[in-house]
């Protein structure tokens, strides 16, 4: 072993010594919550925020697309903030700061002094997936901030093996099995590094087993439910699958994970694998080398979203950057400083600062989902607006026996969040989660349907006339623009009947 090597040994093994980069690492994440803070009232309610206020409105163990994790904590910023949109991303803003945090703590983990923590900590601010992500609510934002928690305390556990730190891992998991089913490929995968780089020790821990009987068990109820209802949740991959085919599937996968983790985040990814697998000051951590690649590989075969494996991106940024700074020279600090500029910049530009008259109409569906973190925030109340307006053009015998049925379940939920203010009857859709919610009545007699496929919905009844529309400029195609609300009469069958046969999860 050369002396260098054996120096950064004898450093990582005293690192209790060294100290962490507050006031630099304090910086980035205050400037991090700044510019997310600076976000979050821009536009209106994202289609899945008002779905996850919906979904907390019915809390249940289960849903058909998701764990209840997210709907609580929807639910409970509803409650402290009724129709606040800035309390409902609160929460993303606060643990994606902390996941910038976290990463850094990684870094001094590895054994990187001030300089290795910054950087990460930059790398991870800068990121146009792993930052912007904190603007809104979301599944993946709570779901990337557990995994940068599991890395971080499982990262410890090999340097102190202190078998109370897999013990908080496993908490942290069954905290984030409740938010999505993707955690299980992380520790897989980490299973297969250490197998063949070690610890293999990790894998005799009691703790460690003792800790997946508790992931076992507080998923349980979710199984239970999954179970009961036909496991919807994994039926789902089909549906992600055909939404990935229109952006490329397969072959779009690695350039766009690679592409989320910014400039500067991108080359430590790359770095960062490289120096895992090669440096061994790191040898003990060698483990972790496979994991965004067996991470891919797995996500790939699964036609997952090329974000699914983004929450591994902080333990590899850390690698990378230790090993960068660990050596100074002039070039070096010009090459990082102009790498993290334009990084920092890159980040900066992807945030939704633009006012809304920056923006001009999608000309298509598939334009808009490009950019369907901004078009999804645009028309819910004038869609609520449009709908209460055809439902005050009804007779008002005809009322008391008419429910609202939408083709999306972000419809549905923007009905259900605005009911009250518009003096809306009950919404429900066939859609997604939203259609687990309950069952229209047999008695609704009438239907409003919000939604243009007529020829779907003609056969169900025996009249079907358009009497409203909603039409925002800068809306989502088919959801807040562009959008027929029909008055259907006489279903052909009951609801208890009909409705089974109408849930999908497309």
């Amino acid at each position: 072993m050369t002396d260098t090597a054996t120096t950064s040994v004898r450093q990582l093994d005293t690192l209790e010594q060294r100290p962490f980069a507050l006031a630099g690492v304090g910086a980035v994440a205050f400037l991090s919550a700044i510019a997310l803070l600076a976000c979050t009232g821009r536009y209106g309610f994202f289609g899945d925020e008002l779905y996850f206020i919906s979904a907390g409105r019915r809390l249940s163990f289960g849903y058909a697309d998701q764990g209840p994790l997210v709907p609580a904590i929807a639910r409970l910023m509803d409650l402290l903030a009724p129709g606040s949109l800035v309390a409902q991303r609160i929460p993303a803003l606060l643990v994606t700061v902390a996941a910038v945090v976290i990463s850094a703590q990684i870094a001094r983990e590895f054994g990187g002094g001030q300089r290795a923590q910054i950087l990460t900590a930059i790398a991870y601010a800068s990121s146009p997936f792993l930052l912007v992500q904190g603007t809104q609510l979301a599944t993946n934002t709570i779901d990337t901030a557990l995994w940068v928690l599991i890395s971080w305390l499982l990262v410890r556990w090999v340097r102190t093996r202190r078998d109370a730190l897999l013990l908080w891992a496993s908490l942290a998991t069954a905290l984030d099995m409740q938010v999505k089913w993707l955690i299980p490929f992380f520790w897989a995968a980490v299973a297969i590094g250490v197998l063949c780089y070690g610890p293999r020790d990790l894998l005799r821990r009691p703790a460690l087993w003792a800790g997946a009987a508790l992931v076992v068990l507080v998923t349980l109820p979710s199984l239970i439910w999954q179970a009961g209802h036909g496991w919807p949740q994994l039926r789902l991959g089909a549906v992600i699958a055909a939404e990935q085919a229109t952006i490329g599937g397969r072959y779009t996968w690695l350039p766009l994970a690679i592409a989320s983790a910014g400039i500067l985040g991108g080359l430590l990814l790359i770095y960062g694998i490289v120096t895992l697998f090669r440096w061994e000051p790191l040898r003990r951590y060698r483990f972790l080398a496979p994991l965004p690649l067996l991470l891919a590989v797995a996500f790939i075969a699964t036609d997952g979203r090329p974000y699914y494996a983004a929450g591994c991106y902080a333990v590899i940024f850390a690698a990378g950057a230790v090993r960068w700074a660990e050596r100074t020279s002039r070039l070096r600090t010009i090459v990082t400083v102009v790498l993290a500029v334009v990084s920092v910049a890159l980040a900066v530009f992807t945030l939704p600062w633009r006012p809304e008259s920056d923006y001009t109409p999608a000309e298509n569906e598939a334009q808009a989902g490009l950019s369907i973190g901004v078009y999804g925030k645009f028309g819910w109340p004038e869609l609520a607006a449009a709908t209460a307006a055809a439902y005050r053009s009804l007779p008002e015998a005809d009322r008391a026996r008419t429910v609202i049925i939408t083709d999306s379940y972000w419809q549905a939920s923007a009905l259900d969040v605005f009911r009250s203010e518009y003096d809306l009857p009950a919404a429900y859709s066939p859609n997604r989660g939203f259609g687990y919610f309950g069952t229209p009545p047999d008695s609704a007699t009438t239907v409003l349907w919000v939604g243009d496929n007529a020829s779907d919905i003609r056969p169900l009844f025996a009249s079907v006339t358009p009497i409203g529309r909603a039409d925002t400029p800068l809306g989502f195609p088919g959801a807040t623009r562009d959008v027929t609300i029909w008055r259907c009469d006489g279903p052909r069958h009951p609801w208890s009947q009909t409705w089974p046969d109408l849930l999908r999860l497309d």
